[in-house]
This record gives C-alpha cells, sequence and structure tokens, in this order.
C-alpha cells in the first residue's frame, strides 16, 4: 500500500505554481498565489476568531472562491470543514450543523438564487447551540446576523487579517465531513484526513488525464458532495483551471464549457441529459476530452447519443465514504463505459464481490456485495463508532452496501444497492437488469423497477417515463417486456409518469426507490 507521507491541503497549495491560473469565477481570474495568500489570511482571522485544531467549521455556501479559500483556511488552522449541501432545508441543517457541532457557520445570506436567510429562519436556533458565530460572505457590513443571538463576523474582515504564518494542521488532521444522502436513515458523517485528500487528487489527475497541457475543467458539481469536491481537488493538485459555475444551469454549462474550452467534467446523468438537451449545436463543447458520468436516473441511450454529439461518456463510482471517482471506465463501446464502476484510479485500489452468507469471495461475473478498499478510504463516520466498525471489515475493506461483479482486468460493475434487489421467481434479479431491458423501448425514457406488494409480491413493477411526443401504455410495454425476458422478470405493472422522485444530493439527484416500493404496494 501507497505511503501517504506528510501531504496536507496547504502544502499541496502552496506548491503550486504561482502565477497559474487556478480559477475562472465570471469577470475574475484567480492565480494559485492569490488562493494561497487569501486562505493563509482568512486562517489568521479564524483564529482570531477562536477557531481551534478541531473544531467544525460548516461551508454552507455555493460554487464561489470563497468556498476554496475558506476549506484551506480551515485545513491551515487543523479545523474540520462540514461540506453542508446548498440544497438543504431547514430540518436537514438544523440536524446536521447539530449533530456535528460546529462552532462556526458560513454562508452568503443575500445570494440570489437560494434564500439562505429564509431557510435558516426556520430553523430551532436552541438545536444550534453549538454555533458560537456565523460568518458571512458578500454582505453589507451593517447587515443583522442571519442567527439571532450569535455574533457575525464579515468574511471581508477575515480576508484583511495578516496571514497565519504557521500551519497548524498535519497530514494526520482530520478536515473534512460529507454527510451521506440519508434516503433510509439519518445521514452519518463522512470523515477525511487531509493526506487523503492530496493523495487522492493526485491519484485522480493521472486516472483522469488532467494532467494534459490543454486541460481545462468545468465545476458544474458543488463543492459540497463528494463528487463535485474530488473534482475540485484534482483540477488544483494538477494546476489546471477550474472554471466555477455558482450554481447548475444546463444552458449555461454549455456555453461556459463551449468558451472556455473545457476538456473533461464530470455530472450525473441526469445533467448531461439536459445539458444535451439546453443545446441544439451538432457538437457542442468541441474541446472535451471526455465526462465522467454518474448514473442515478438510468436514462435510456444516453451513451449513444452524447456520442453523436461528440461528448464522449466514461461511467464513475465513488461514495463519500471511499471519496467520488474511485474509479472510472476505461475506454470503449459508449453504452459500456457508461456503466457505473471501472477501474480504481489508485494502483492500490482492490474491490471484490463477495457472497453475503458465507463472505467468501466471488469469482470474476458473479453478483456479490461489493467491497473495496485503497488509499482513499475514510477516517471513519464522525460520532459514530458503531457504524465505523459495521462497516469495515477486519482486512481493511468498506462495505459499500452495493451490488455488483467483478471484472478479469481487475474492474468492477455496480448493478445496484443491496437493498434494491428483487426476488422473482425465486431467483435474485437486479434491478438494473430488468431496466436496461426496458430502456430498449423507442417510447421509454427513464425506468426504475421496484419489488411490488399486495397482490404483486413476488412481482416486479416498472415506473416509467416517456421521451417527449412519444407514448405507449402498460399493455405495449408488458408485451415488450415478454418478448425477451423469462417469465418470472415481466413487471406485473408498468405505472408511467411524468418524472421519477428523486431525492437532490450533492453528487446528483437519486430516484427514490423506497417510495416507488410504497406506491407500488399501494397501487397493487
Amino acid at each position: 500500500m501507497t505511503e501517504l507521507g506528510e501531504q496536507t491541503l496547504a502544502k499541496m497549495l502552496d506548491g503550486l505554481p504561482p502565477e497559474g491560473l487556478a480559477l475562472i469565477d465570471g469577470g475574475s481570474r484567480w492565480a494559485y498565489a492569490d488562493l494561497a495568500a487569501a486562505s493563509r489570511r482568512v486562517a489568521c482571522g479564524l483564529v482570531e476568531a477562536g477557531v481551534e485544531a478541531g473544531d467544525r467549521v460548516a461551508i454552507w455556501l455555493p460554487n464561489i472562491p470563497e468556498w476554496l479559500v475558506v476549506y484551506f483556511a480551515c485545513a491551515r488552522v487543523g479545523a474540520v470543514a462540514v461540506a453542508l449541501n446548498t440544497r438543504f432545508r431547514s430540518a436537514e441543517v438544523e440536524d446536521i450543523v447539530g449533530r456535528s457541532g460546529c462552532r462556526v457557520l458560513v454562508l452568503w445570506p443575500g445570494f440570489k438564487d437560494i434564500d439562505f436567510s429564509g431557510i435558516l429562519a426556520g430553523v430551532d436556533a436552541d438545536a444550534l447551540k453549538s454555533v458560537e458565530r456565523v460568518i458571512v460572505c458578500r454582505q453589507d457590513a451593517d447587515a443583522p446576523s442571519p442567527l439571532p443571538g450569535r455574533p457575525v463576523h464579515h468574511y471581508g474582515t477575515l480576508d484583511a487579517a495578516p496571514p497565519l504564518q504557521s500551519e497548524r494542521g498535519g497530514p494526520d488532521s482530520p478536515c473534512t465531513i460529507f454527510t451521506t444522502s440519508g434516503t433510509t436513515s439519518a445521514p452519518k458523517f463522512v470523515l477525511h484526513k487531509q493526506s487523503v485528500i492530496v493523495h487522492h487528487a493526485r491519484e485522480v489527475v493521472r486516472g483522469h488525464g488532467y494532467d494534459r497541457p490543454d486541460a481545462v475543467l468545468l465545476q458544474i458539481l458543488p463543492f459540497c458532495g463528494a463528487f463535485g469536491h474530488a473534482q475540485a481537488m484534482a483540477a488544483l493538485a494538477g494546476a489546471r483551471p477550474l472554471v466555477l459555475q455558482t450554481v447548475f444551469n444546463a444552458a449555461e454549462a454549455m456555453e461556459l464549457g463551449r468558451s472556455h474550452r473545457v476538456t473533461h467534467f464530470n455530472c450525473s446523468d441526469e445533467m448531461i441529459a439536459r445539458m444535451l438537451d439546453a443545446d441544439d449545436t451538432p457538437r457542442p463543447l468541441p474541446d472535451i476530452h471526455f465526462v465522467g458520468c454518474a448514473r442515478f436516473g438510468g436514462i435510456s441511450g444516453l451513451g449513444a447519443r452524447a456520442e453523436e454529439r461528440g461528448v464522449p461518456l466514461r461511467g464513475l463510482f465513488g461514495m463519500s465514504e471511499c471519496q467520488a471517482l474511485y474509479a472510472l471506465q476505461p475506454d470503449g463501446d459508449p453504452e459500456e463505459r457508461l456503466l457505473p464502476g471501472g477501474l480504481p484510479v489508485s494502483p492500490d485500489g482492490r474491490v471484490r464481490a463477495v457472497d453475503a452468507g458465507s463472505g467468501h469471495t466471488l469469482p470474476d461475473g458473479e453478483i456479490g456485495a461489493l467491497e473495496l478498499t485503497g488509499p482513499s478510504l475514510m477516517m471513519g463516520y464522525y460520532g459514530n463508532e458503531a457504524a465505523t466498525a459495521e462497516a469495515i471489515t477486519g482486512d481493511g475493506y468498506f462495505r459499500t452496501g452495493d451490488l455488483g461483479y467483478t471484472t478479469a482486468d481487475g474492474g468492477f460493475v455496480f448493478t445496484g444497492r443491496a437493498g434494491d434487489v428483487l426476488r422473482l421467481g425465486g431467483f435474485l434479479v437486479a434491478p438494473a437488469e430488468l431496466e436496461k431491458y426496458i430502456q430498449r423501448h423507442p417510447a421509454v425514457r427513464a425506468c426504475a423497477v421496484v419489488s411490488g406488494g399486495g397482490a404483486h409480491a413476488g412481482r416486479a413493477v416498472a415506473f416509467v417515463t416517456t421521451e417527449p411526443g412519444m407514448h405507449t401504455d402498460e399493455s405495449q410495454l408488458a408485451a415488450f417486456c415478454a418478448e425477451g425476458l423469462a417469465r418470472f422478470k415481466v413487471p406485473a405493472r408498468f405505472h408511467l409518469l411524468d418524472e421519477l422522485p428523486t431525492v437532490p444530493s450533492p453528487n446528483g439527484a437519486k430516484v427514490r426507490r423506497n417510495l416507488l416500493r410504497e406506491w407500488a404496494e399501494s397501487w397493487s
């Protein structure tokens, strides 16, 4: 296993070419020296505000340079940045900031696209008793504190402090908390240390080709999620320009990609589908090398459609616990290379599929519970030793909760969440198998398959959205499935929806399969 060494976030940033272009934020340009100097000043400002090593600082900002400045400032101080999803609302902010014990909350109250102040007004102030002060960005000096009773510090004041002279964070210092999606339980707090963040960033640079001399990256994923964070850290580690989009807008993203000659970015399948819909140019991104794409929505024909427009997509795999961009599919057939999974970007990354009952490792091609290891693994779940012990095996593998199979080249393919597997006709069937087949129907845009209930117990139930201007019905879809699937795999019902229900996450919208299971039972 590779030794992580003495790598810290501050050393990584300070070692970049001072005059190199780091960030493009609208009309402003940031050199690496600008970012490093600002982080030293804000670090000193945090210390003057009472922040100490180990303190949690919640960063609740969109994709603006201040997010990165505060993040690196926290690393210099040895504080832990709690990455708050900008889509969170009152109950989620109350829970996460409160349970993680944040002493400081950083936000932009006046941001026009997200009503941070209004959301915060709905939070029970007593639940945030650990928060001692609020830092506001881009706000008038006389504006009141968005959290009554807490002193407010203005970002500009922190940025006017003298630079911090000595780094207080080390390679083993905890530095980042990501929150899990919490679709089935309360979000867990995934804790990473500095050396792991830096090491993974450098491996992503090599694995994704960000070391190309012409590489320019587009940041449409939010910094607050493991997915967007990993890309941003890799862009910095590779000393490549990062074009920021404050919040995602499909048409604007295409224009940014075109005007700045972007070569790489990462996104969800839903995001790239919206981008392709928003721009009818035959080749909308003429400089693109490839787009890393996480499949959350199961949109049919996306790989081929993007390929026709000159936008090669490659499937990814990652999660907060192992950092996003853990694996990348090699080049190949447009649809095959879009499968979630791939080869670990780290030469020390290892993945196995195990039998859920015996724990024995399964041969290549046989679906089992995916477990993985490598230098990008988390320190653990902050404040939850029991969950950490349950998640990590005795030999250091992380139990992902996913199903999949390994391939002979050392890679793997994700087939679904363990809790989503279907038991049909006495056999275990991955929903993705049925979804992939149903999406071959020309009228189907997206599909999700769950287990039925009531009269349809032991059968599959499909939820389908259709392509614009196209029509199908339940009988047509059933007949289509009967032509190519074993009888026990043909869904008992097909429900046509305008949209699949999703839950927002910083890494992309995820289909709410628990809700679909409830619908399948109540609509049986």
